[in-house]
């Protein structure tokens, strides 16, 4: 049977660059026909999404965190295939993840700028966040389809794909069992149980800050010079599998802001009146306004100067790599140009290559176009030329930046969808106030235009993970398309639903409000551009010219720019992870060290897994009102220097476990 033909483990070549003339061959090869899209699979995925998408927008309208879906709904698939007693069900666990992990992206895309609408006391229906919500992800899909060969296949072994090499180790070793499977539990396990304490019981601190020193909080107050680290065993895998190069590239951008840009404002405070500095930046929290003198924290500095760069430089970044992906884009034209004038290429496609055809592609773009066109005008504008300008923002900027988001995952395996929708929004501001588009109605139509294109390379990011699984293991691609717009659905339908639900529950404003900490700074932005204010063009500029000259002595920009966006304490153990790579790898035999990296890999990826996992584990117990926070102790320096045995105690046996791999095994 076909079915047999089917291996158990990754090839050697899974996650290095081929030799010339080498082709990788997946786990499921071309030849097989093995079971994907069954009754079973199809069910479980839409259970999946609905799930995931009522606890990750929970979660992430709650406390500002949205965790990632596709790792935990892979650990589901094994573990539910497994007490069914199934086997070779590795193609209907991809497609059952596939679909399930629409929750995470979607959910993203919404909570990021929707609630904006309520934080700025407007109105929001339901079939506007659903609408925006099903319309962009839809158009995700199919807007980096033909972009996938690119992506996952020429570009195999350049690109370490963090969250999908991790979703991959989940499914194989399930698959596999034995030495590997107990490996990743083990490590699943430790990392896991790890986050949990620290995240429910606050054994220890999650991050490390020179500022719970003495000499610390001096350094920050008078230099405004800070360090901190989160200890996340989850963040950890990150770094380890991101790799020493990536991490140090994006840890730079960090620390040129952390170490250069914020103490040097920060050197004028004394000199310079806090209150025309918080005027010239446009700041609208209460807070700040009213005590200036606050602007001169480094959290503040960073929050109100650094990030503003980093979205300059991420926005340049990003114009450099449609520059740069020309080539890619014109090849995908003229394959749509070539099926429709009939000319197709020389012999049939293997069905591990096999896509959703060009001219449904097409269609289907055409379809959601028209479809967000009717949204737009009956559903928000009411304005023939206003809705038409919008659809051509939501078009160009969600086609130009569709591999700029792909190309993230791919690197970091952190989209930085936030600050491209930031750019979204006061580009689409700009335009529609120049077509008489202003005040409240203005804001409603930007932040709905936002929340299109937010979601849009929300799941261009999210699906390119998915679409790299199948293609380690054999799936076919146009399966995994065809039931992605499925996932698509429901999970847009149970955002919509749970964001009203928790907006007439908790609120977005007032005491107890819910956080969403991205849309409260999207509504910063958007008001005073609909409504008169100031936008810092000089700060955007600055990044995007910064990025320019790292660009031309070539050092990789869009890494760089997500260092400087991304908060430091978040990067650091990037370099950490990356260190423990270098140190696993260092061995004078070869096959022992490649040995000692596969199994690394498995670690990393149970760390990655295990911490996902708990973040589901963490949203339930949130939701159920339980709180077993140790407060006095996570605040004392007691949990600071526990934070740090406990660190260095997780790093150590990271080495340990990595470097008593066996060769073969």
């Amino acid at each position: 049977m076909q079915q047999e033909q089917i291996k158990t483990s990754l090839p050697e070549n899974a996650y290095r660059e081929l030799k010339a003339g080498e082709e990788y061959q997946p786990v499921m090869g071309a030849q097989t026909q093995p079971r994907e899209v069954t009754p079973y699979s199809v069910t479980l995925g839409i259970i999946m999404a609905v799930l995931f998408s009522a606890a990750a927008a929970y979660l992430g309208l709650k406390v500002g965190q949205v965790f990632e879906a596709a790792i935990p709904i892979a650990i589901i698939a094994v573990g539910l295939g497994q007490m069914r007693g199934k086997k070779n069900m590795l193609g209907q666990n991809v497609i059952i993840q596939s679909i399930g992990a629409s929750s995470g992206v979607i959910v993203a895309g919404a909570i990021f700028t929707l609630p904006a609408l309520y934080i700025l006391g407007l109105e929001a229906h339901f079939y506007q966040v659903f609408l925006s919500s099903l319309l962009g992800g839809v158009l995700g899909i199919v807007l980096l389809i033909p972009f996938r060969k690119y992506f996952v296949k020429e570009m195999h072994g350049k690109y370490p794909f963090p969250e999908a090499t991790a979703t991959t180790e989940v499914l194989v070793s399930g698959e596999k069992g034995g030495s590997q499977a107990k490996i990743l539990v083990a490590a699943g396990l430790i990392g896991g149980l790890y986050d949990f304490i620290v995240s429910t019981f606050g054994a220890w601190v999650p991050a490390l800050s020179t500022k719970a020193w003495g000499w610390g909080a001096g350094l920050a107050s008078k230099l405004k010079l800070t360090f901190g680290i989160n200890t996340s065993a989850a963040v950890l895998g990150l770094g380890y599998i991101i790799g020493l190069k990536y991490a140090l590239i994006i840890t730079a951008g960090s620390a040129l802001v952390w170490f250069f840009i914020v103490p040097l404002v920060g050197s004028f405070d004394g000199a310079m009146d806090a209150a025309a500095l918080v005027s010239m930046l446009g700041i609208t929290d209460t807070n700040i306004i009213n005590n200036p003198e606050l602007i001169f924290t480094p959290e503040n500095l960073y929050q109100y100067i650094g990030r503003p760069i980093g979205i300059g430089g991420i926005a340049m970044a990003g114009l450099i790599g449609i520059v740069r992906q020309a080539g890619i884009i014109k090849s995908a034209l003229v394959l749509a140009k070539n099926e429709f004038s009939g000319k197709k290429a020389k012999g049939a496609e293997p069905r591990t290559q096999r896509d959703i055809s060009m001219k449904v592609i097409l269609s289907l773009i055409i379809a959601a176009l028209v479809a967000t066109l009717v949204f737009f005008q009956f559903g928000v504008l009411g304005n023939w030329m206003q809705t038409i300008v919008a659809l051509a923002i939501v078009f160009v900027i969600a086609f130009l930046f569709t591999t700029v988001a792909a190309n993230a995952i791919a690197i970091v395996g952190s989209n930085p969808v936030s600050g491209m929708t930031l750019m979204t929004l006061i580009l689409s501001s700009l335009v529609l106030v120049s077509v008489g588009l202003e005040g409240e109605s203005g804001m409603i139509a930007a932040l709905v235009i936002g929340g299109v294109v937010c979601t849009a390379l929300s799941m261009a990011g999210g699906f390119i993970t998915d679409l790299k699984v199948g293609y380690w293991l054999g799936t076919t691609p146009k399966k995994q398309q065809t039931w992605k717009f499925v996932g698509t659905f429901v999970s847009a339908a149970t955002v919509a639903g749970v964001m009203i639900i928790m907006n007439e529950t908790y609120g977005f404003t007032g005491e107890n409000a819910l956080v969403a900490p991205q849309a409260n700074a999207m509504a910063a932005v958007i008001q005073p551009l609909m409504m008169g204010g100031v936008t810092p063009w000089l700060l955007y500029g600055i990044g995007a010219g910064l990025i320019l000259v790292l660009t031309l002595i070539n050092v990789p920009a869009l890494p760089f720019a997500l260092g400087m966006f991304i908060p430091m304490n978040l990067n650091a153990p990037l370099v950490v992870g990356g260190l423990v790579s270098w140190a696993v790898n260092r061995h004078k035999n070869p096959e022992k060290a490649k040995a000692n990296n596969n199994r690394g890999t498995l670690i990393a990826s149970g760390f990655i897994a295990g911490g996902a996992l708990m973040g589901v584990v963490s949203a339930i117990l949130a939701f159920a009102g339980v709180d077993w926070m140790l407060e006095a102790w996570s605040k004392s320096m007691g949990a600071v220097y526990v934070g740090i045995a406990m660190y260095v105690a997780i790093i150590a046996y990271f080495i340990w476990h990595s470097r008593r791999a066996k060769i073969g095994e």
